[in-house]
């Protein structure tokens, strides 16, 4: 079976996003990020020689299973990497009117980056429950977010502005929701709450953790539905990590595909999962819950540990199209098309669709 010929099982829609070239400069550029952890074992790099750009406006997926990396790549953007961490790489990032040179992200101090998450960069978590105060109404936690960075607001300033956070989360009666407590409320109220913590003071970037994994279908689609609007609405670059394929045909523009701490294809969302060009990408598709009467296949076999990666290709035990090449040296990332990349030896080979 050729790579680059697949019948998508999700449904992808073409007229609700913009055009790959139509997006300003990058707001977000990473380098060739790597991150190495401590552990009894030795060093382990769940984050290897990641490079990726997000430009104004734009939303980036990231896709991969867990143990792919995704997290701790979200968590080092924000300067919240596990403590005895090291770092290589660059994270540039361009704040809005800011004619200035980019910062490198991993070169500022921590007063620093304290000052900027929530004001420029922001984050959504996987799981409200956990990441909100069970003991605070929530009202009083979305003025905390906001106080940190406006520290002379009136008290009837910052519930002024806590009522316009909720209310542009589409919370419904704002000012009886910002009484209450996490417990009270629905989950999709609970992200909702989120939504509105991570935007009000209004940052460039949104970094958004899985933020409708543990969602009912219906309320995730009303998020995603209210992330894209927002999007529209503030001019708001993001970055959306999930595992799932149908959540990132609705609302990213880009994807990049993780496996084992690397990207192994990256490009425009529908070129991607229409036509991908990594066995892994592929088995992804495949694995997803289909429209028609066809029985999702699994992918063989689990992510490898960090301390036992194979030789070569990470990827190779799995692959139905394993090469003896492909156990020698990590591929580099190929030119699979127009903005489109993948990390394998069959990308470009006469015998598979280019």
């Amino acid at each position: 079976m050729s790579l680059g010929s697949t019948n998508s099982p999700l449904q992808l829609r073409p007229e609700r996003l913009p055009r790959y070239d139509a997006f300003m400069a990058s707001r977000l550029e990473v380098h060739e990020l790597t991150v190495q952890l401590p552990t009894v074992r030795g060093w382990v790099c769940p984050v290897n020689e990641v490079s990726f750009s997000i430009g104004e406006g734009e939303t980036l997926g990231i896709v991969g299973e867990s143990g792919s990396g995704k997290t701790i790549l979200s968590l080092t953007l924000m300067g919240l990497q596990p403590p005895g961490a090291r770092l290589a790489g660059q994270v540039l990032w361009r704040a809005r009117n800011n004619k200035n040179a980019p910062r490198n992200l991993l070169a500022v101090g921590e007063n620093e980056m304290r000052a900027m998450r929530g004001r420029e960069i922001s984050m959504i978590f996987q799981e409200p429950m956990t990441a909100l105060n069970p003991v605070m109404r929530v009202g009083k936690q979305i003025a905390e977010a906001i106080r940190v960075h406006e520290r002379k607001l009136s008290s009837s300033e910052a519930n002024s502005r806590v009522l316009k956070a909720l209310e542009r989360a589409s919370v419904p009666e704002p000012a009886k929701r910002s009484r209450q407590y996490p417990h009270q409320l629905s989950g999709g109220l609970r992200q909702r709450v989120m939504i509105a913590m991570a935007l009000a003071s209004d940052p460039g970037l949104l970094i958004a953790d899985e933020p409708t994994t543990a969602l009912d279908v219906t309320v995730q689609r009303q998020i995603l539905e209210l992330l894209a609007a927002l999007r529209r609405e503030l001019q708001l670059s993001m970055l959306f990590i999930t595992h799932d394929l149908g959540v990132v045909a609705e609302i990213a523009d880009r994807v990049a595909v993780m496996y084992a701490g690397r990207i192994v294809e990256e490009g425009p969302v529908l070129e991607v999962l229409k036509h991908p060009r990594h066995p892994y990408t592929e088995g992804l598709l495949r694995a997803a819950p289909r429209l028609k009467h066809e029985k999702p296949s699994a992918i063989p076999g689990t992510v490898p540990a960090l301390d036992a990666l194979p030789k070569g290709c990470a990827f190779s035990p799995r692959c139905l199209y394993v090469r003896e090449e492909c156990k020698v040296a990590m591929p580099e990332l190929r030119r699979a098309g127009e903005n489109h990349r993948a990390r394998c030896v069959l990308v470009g080979d006469g015998g598979k669709a280019n």
